[in-house]
């Protein structure tokens, strides 16, 4: 049904890919995301919580080299440990925080000097502009839905993102006690398409801004597009949301693979949350971004 659809979206939607490293550990860690382009001005949009994560890398990233900096003037003796405690206590640091993010944004400008983030102020919405760059690499942009009264239950709608992480081309570097991007291994991952039913439309303060969807968006799905089945967008991927249904079952005697076992089961029906294509159009309009519709 989304064949050609996906064909046409595909070639405006690019991943955002991602290394994180968290305190105490060389581990690399990969992650995805995704953002879609609106113009031939190298403006996409994407969810704010992923503009967010971007924005904080350089923050992440000078509050370690300034913990290590303190660190290295810790004296070895007996209170060693203990000033340690405090340092990391100062700079909110433990097993798990995250204290390194790197970004690499795959096939779309040749090149960037700066780029500048629009937060939407109650929607998890951003817009993203590269600037400083000589050529785009995207090849076409995206239309946006006209008539949003289109937009009804049971109407068939697909996603599409990067929700798997399956490039490489990473490592930790232990001379530099940093993580590293690489010219070896797999540099791109999969698309991913996730198609599903309108179930119902968010409002807020009575203004409708968002779509629910019967199937959930994939976690790199996030920042996406929603479209139909001629590649016109209706919204944004933005979040998914846990829907209890209420048939529990408790301490419930089955039989699994030949023998009787107690199980407990508390099912959720998992929804996807989409940014509504008016409130992306709105958003355009006010930064005086050019975009196209349909």
């Amino acid at each position: 049904m989304f064949v050609e659809a996906i064909e046409r979206v595909d070639p405006f939607v690019r991943p955002i890919l991602s290394i994180v490293r968290r305190y105490g550990s060389s581990e690399v860690i990969p992650a995805c995301s995704t953002m879609f382009f609106v113009n031939e001005q190298a403006c996409a949009v994407t969810c704010k919580h992923v503009a967010e994560q971007l924005i904080s890398s350089d923050t992440i990233h000078q509050n370690y080299i300034q913990f290590q900096g303190e660190r290295r003037s810790i004296p070895r003796d007996k209170n060693q440990t203990r000033r340690l405690e405090d340092l990391e206590n100062k700079y909110n640091l433990r097993r798990e925080s995250i204290i390194r993010i790197k970004n690499q944004f795959v096939n779309s400008v040749d090149q960037f000097s700066e780029i500048t983030y629009h937060l939407h102020p109650t929607q998890d919405l951003a817009v993203i502009q590269f600037k400083g760059y000589s050529q785009i690499k995207y090849n076409a942009c995206a239309v946006f839905l006209r008539d949003s009264t289109k937009i009804k239950q049971g109407r068939s709608l697909c996603r599409l993102g990067y929700p798997f992480p399956e490039f490489t081309n990473y490592r930790f570097n232990p001379d530099l006690d940093d993580i590293e991007w690489t010219a070896d291994g797999r540099s791109n991952t999969p698309r991913f398409p996730i198609d599903g039913i309108v179930t119902r439309l968010r409002a807020e303060n009575g203004e409708i801004v968002g779509i629910e969807m019967s199937t959930p968006g994939l976690r790199g799905q996030s920042g996406g597009p929603l479209f139909d089945t001629s590649g016109i967008i209706y919204g944004m991927q933005s979040s998914t949301r846990h829907l209890h249904l209420g048939f529990d079952i408790e301490d419930r005697d089955v039989i699994v693979n030949g023998r009787q076992t107690r199980v407990s089961n508390y099912p959720f029906l998992n929804v996807g949350q989409c940014v509504h294509v008016d409130i992306i159009k709105k958003f355009l309009r006010d930064l005086r971004i050019k975009y196209y519709e349909e």
